[in-house]
């Protein structure tokens, strides 16, 4: 049975856990944590290959553009639905919890939007219009689970300890590791189905949302009727009084700009530049995003941990500069055994990164009381860059031009390949967000 706590109103910058001031249990981090495990597996599952893959069948001879603007135009609601969950979960008094209850909607609607998605790949030659209904079920996807993950944002900051942030964060980048590398590898190498892929991922996210029910949550019980007008004025953070969130919001929303640069176009990557054939990939890409999410589990889980001892910036500056390093190196890669080494060396730094990067978030946040409309401005600079660079890198990679060879099968579609210079200048942009991502922290005085 949960134990329910009113949340200490008055009391702006202290911070009482509805565990008390005792060690959280590995049982109760991973708790907390499950829920980026199934998020990330969703989105594992899609971005890395149900997405490519479909849009491999929707619009074969622009795969690259579409791609990079389905996933642009599908992101937009993330900048939107979290501010909105966040505050109203802030503000909620559910006898269950601020959070859970916000959790439970957003999963059921995602989980629809999946189903619609699925259903427009099945169908795609009897419909009219088959990318518009794909796009409205993936932003149905984007709605549904950023009102889960907005207001799941506020959970760390609601109920672990101060120190044991450090700890937490560590947790969840492990969580959120390992659920990518399974999502990538159930998707792409152990289910084949579309149907069968897609109900896959939907299972995952229901039965990881009734375990977060152990969560112990503070009960508020009263709370103030949301102005509107004046909230949305409140989501401007003023740089000048709250410095440290600014940076940590810029330094932040560069790292994503050069991760998003790329993800999406993995498996349009290990084709054109690896060499891999086209009806292989799927199987082939977790392979190189299982190497990338190994050794960032490994570097994530003991640099949280490490993040406390020695400071989170300092994490930072040597993840970041590895990625920056290694990045352009991706592109000198025409095998998959150099490809794998290359993919090893960018893990160990993009897990070190992640593992001090929801830590950072916290230590910096303005006020504990808004914890959840803070974290959702926060999560912003994660989901915009989606919404930028998406469409950006698939432009970039298609400038340079295209080939066309023959259908793999008899009346399949044919094949498109891209050249190496358009992924040349793909690789090049992350690596210079990355470098950027960590000269500008030093801007950040209040956390070591």
């Amino acid at each position: 049975m949960e134990t329910h706590f009113q949340v200490p109103i008055e009391d702006d910058k202290g911070h009482l856990s509805p565990y008390g001031d005792r060690a959280l249990t590995l049982a109760e981090h991973l708790t907390i944590a499950a829920y980026w495990f199934a998020t990330n597996f969703h989105w594992g599952a899609l971005l890395l290959i149900l997405l490519p893959s479909d849009i491999r069948i929707l619009a074969p001879d622009n795969k690259a553009t579409v791609l990079g603007l389905v996933t642009g135009l599908g992101a937009i609601p993330a900048l939107i639905v979290p501010l909105i969950a966040g505050a109203l979960s802030d503000r909620c008094t559910n006898p269950k919890g601020r959070r859970k209850p916000y959790l439970a909607k957003g999963i059921a609607l995602n989980v629809i939007g999946l189903m619609m998605m699925a259903a427009t790949v099945q169908l795609h030659a009897q419909l009219p219009a088959p990318l518009a209904f794909y796009l409205l079920g993936y932003t149905v996807v984007q709605i549904g689970n950023n009102i889960a993950s907005g207001a799941f944002m506020g959970v760390i900051p609601d109920v672990v300890p101060d120190k044991e942030r450090g700890k937490a964060s560590g947790y969840m980048a492990l969580m959120t590791q390992f659920g990518t590398l399974l999502g990538a590898v159930g998707a792409g190498m152990i289910l084949k189905g579309t149907l069968e892929r897609y109900l896959a991922v939907a299972i995952v996210l229901v039965l990881v949302g009734f375990s977060t029910r152990k969560i112990k949550e503070h009960h508020q019980t009263t709370s103030e009727p949301i102005d509107w007008s004046t909230y949305w004025k409140s989501i401007w953070i003023d740089p000048k009084q709250y410095p440290d969130f600014a940076w940590v919001w810029i330094t932040r929303f560069l790292v994503m700009m050069g991760f998003y640069a790329i993800m999406p176009f993995i498996n349009y990557y290990l084709v054109d530049v690896v060499g891999v054939a086209q009806d292989k990939v799927d199987g082939t890409a977790p392979m190189l995003l299982g190497i990338v999410l190994i050794v960032s589990s490994l570097s994530g889980y003991f640099g949280g941990t490490i993040s406390d001892a020695i400071g989170r910036k300092k994490v930072v500056y040597i993840a970041n500069t590895v990625i920056a390093v290694v990045a352009p190196l991706f592109v000198l890669a025409h095998s998959m055994p150099i490809a794998l080494i290359v993919g090893a060396l960018f893990g160990f730094g993009y897990g070190a990164y992640i593992s001090v990067d929801y830590a950072l978030g916290t230590d910096v946040l303005p006020s504990n009381t808004d914890a959840g409309k803070d974290m959702a401005v926060w999560h912003i600079a994660m989901t915009l860059p989606q919404s930028i660079t998406a469409p950006l890198a698939g432009v970039l990679i298609s400038l340079p031009g295209k080939t066309i060879s023959p259908a793999l099968e008899v009346g399949g579609p044919a094949v498109t390949h891209y050249k190496l210079a358009g992924y040349a200048m793909v690789f090049g942009l992350c690596s210079i967000c990355f470098a950027l991502g960590a000269y500008l922290l030093r801007n950040v005085k209040g956390v070591k």
